[in-house]
């Protein structure tokens, strides 16, 4: 069973309001399974504001991406946020702010990140 949110104001939840309760269990699958981090960790990234910028780039997936597609359904753009996540890599201005090792990919650097500094 996947763990729920512990932050359903802020965070990924509360920034998908009425689409959080399809999506949570899409992003923490899929965001589990391209990190390899556990579900408790995965959890920690979402309910943090991190959690709400992913929300942001399922929401762009969703509505339409930059060159005026049209949207995607809720699996595809959560797929697509992993994608675009993960291909990112941490550069020096997050290594500085976060710690996070420069050349990590950009999801798998605030999951842990999240896990490491949870209140």
């Amino acid at each position: 069973m996947l763990p729920t949110t512990q932050n359903e104001g802020w965070g990924f939840w509360g920034n998908l309001g009425g689409y959080a309760s399809v999506a949570w269990p899409l992003a923490m699958t899929a965001i589990t399974d391209a990190t390899g981090e556990s579900a408790e960790d995965v959890r920690t990234f979402l309910d943090s504001r991190f959690g709400r910028h992913f929300a942001d780039s399922v929401h762009d997936a969703l509505y339409q991406d930059s060159l005026g597609d049209q949207g995607c359904n809720m699996p595809q753009a959560i797929a697509k946020a992993v994608a675009q996540w993960m291909s990112w890599k941490i550069g020096r201005t997050a290594h500085g702010h976060y710690g996070i090792p420069i050349g990590m990919p950009h999801l798998s650097g605030f999951v842990i990140h999240c896990n490491i500094h949870q209140d």
